[in-house]
């Protein structure tokens, strides 16, 4: 019996691997992974190199007039008369912008004039410096109070609040939450798609095969829980095999970006970034340990270690495969075709879709009770607790969790497998609840 369960694991695992469809998934998912966590820095850091702009402003209140500060970027120049021959012979020369501000009545407005490309930032760049050049007149001429003394004193009586979680062991550390529910998200997402994807498998497999008639040879030379167990097992071990490569590509790309760039991700380019006009980045000063590279920044983003979010996710990616499969595998083997399976497969997948629908209130309220009891019932916590788990989940509900979730698989195992046995030759007609259930019974 073992040797012929293994035998169909192997023909299952190797017809799979081999075809195109499972190579380019395999390779092109680190790509795409990798490119979400470095194109948003790599962006960020090549904003700063921003093409330099010659502006020409055009006065009419006479309030700006010689107040604009030049920076790295923009250099900006005076002059009057009338606008639309300055703009004519403006753009002959070698001005990039015209800013026209309109005279000063209610409201401080003013036009942009650009030929080509609009110079990135610019329009927040002028928009700031008119704010502070209008309140600092203001400041003089109204309340006889000097900038300069105005921002000391904004400097004294500035806030500022940082997050930091207390965990279990009393050990604080400082993290952002945005980012543990949006991994969190990301999590949950990947697990559905992942389940559905290889679930469909087995059941797309179950129904080739008793389609074919095939099953009826293979019935003749294995048990049928043999057959079952071996088209499972098998294309967990594809999946498995994906996600580890997935794993091994992603963290070799990232570290040989972190070695080619070894300052992308660290807090020195932050610090550059943040004198880049239009561009607001988070205050990194206040951090006790800032991290040097990507790894050190992808484990400070998280409430718990990095590695028992990965080892959860392998757990909840077997558990949550293992009992769709195997309650899709049963379906396969009562059906004729894969319209008719819609009928049984749609309420074995209605839980995961609630947890889909659910999902951005978990990932805000991780600890809520609608969180809390999807994350404890097996159908919908391979979703439910990978969204909790990256802002800190207790261990007790964890292995809670975890139990639950081996009890219900031991259970759907059971139940699958009494289902195929008899269904899996059963053609001609579509049985309905009330006869499967009957067949538990034999």
């Amino acid at each position: 019996m073992k040797n012929k369960t293994l035998l169909i694991i192997s023909r299952e695992y190797l017809t799979r691997i081999q075809k195109k469809s499972f190579i380019i998934i395999t390779i092109l998912m680190p790509v795409l992974l990798v490119a979400m966590i470095v194109l948003p820095a790599l962006l960020m850091v090549m904003s700063e190199k921003k093409q330099f702009s010659n502006v020409l402003v055009v006065d009419e209140s006479e309030i700006f007039i010689n107040n604009f500060v030049d920076n790295d970027h923009y250099a900006f120049t005076y002059q009057s008369g009338d606008i639309e021959q300055i703009k004519k012979e403006a753009f002959e020369q070698d001005y990039d912008v015209v800013l026209q501000i309109l005279p000063n009545t209610q409201s401080l407005k003013a036009n942009i004039f650009y030929k080509k490309n609009l110079p990135s930032g610019l329009q927040s760049t002028v928009e700031n410096q008119m704010d502070d050049i209008f309140f600092n007149q203001l400041l003089r001429d109204s309340l006889h109070v000097e900038p300069a003394k105005f921002d000391q004193l904004k400097q004294l009586t500035k806030a500022e609040a940082v997050t930091i979680q207390i965990d279990d062991k009393g050990s604080e550390k400082e993290h952002d939450a945005s980012v543990n529910q949006l991994f969190g998200m990301g999590c949950g997402l990947v697990i559905y798609f992942i389940i559905i994807m290889f679930a469909s498998q087995v059941l797309r497999g179950v129904l080739e095969e008793k389609t074919n008639r095939i099953v009826e040879v293979l019935i003749s030379s294995v048990k049928p829980m043999q057959l079952l167990i071996g088209k499972i097992v098998g294309i967990a071990l594809v999946g498995l095999t994906q996600l580890v490569i997935w794993i091994v590509l992603s963290t070799a790309i990232l570290g040989g970006i972190q070695l080619l760039a070894p300052t992308l991700f660290s807090t020195e380019s932050v610090e550059t970034l943040a004198e880049t006009p239009g561009v607001n980045v988070p205050d990194t000063s206040s951090l006790t340990t800032a991290p040097s590279n990507i790894f050190e920044m992808i484990q400070n983003y998280f409430s718990v270690s990095f590695v028992t979010i990965i080892l959860c996710f392998f757990f909840y990616f077997i558990v949550g495969y293992l009992i769709y499969s195997t309650l899709y595998a049963a379906t396969g083997s009562v059906v004729d075709n894969e319209s008719d399976s819609q009928q049984y497969t749609m309420p074995i997948t209605l839980p995961l879709l609630l947890a889909i629908i659910f999902l951005p209130s978990i990932s805000t309220n991780p600890d809520g009770t609608l969180a809390f009891w999807l994350s404890l019932i097996p159908l919908t916590s391979p979703i439910a607790m990978m969204i909790r788990l990256p802002s800190g989940v207790p261990a007790w509900e964890l292995a809670l969790s975890m139990g639950l979730a081996l009890g219900f698989l031991v259970f759907s195992i059971w139940f699958s497998a009494k289902v195929y046995r008899i269904g899996i030759l059963n053609y001609g007609n579509k049985p309905s609840w009330k006869t499967i259930f009957r067949w538990l019974r034999e």
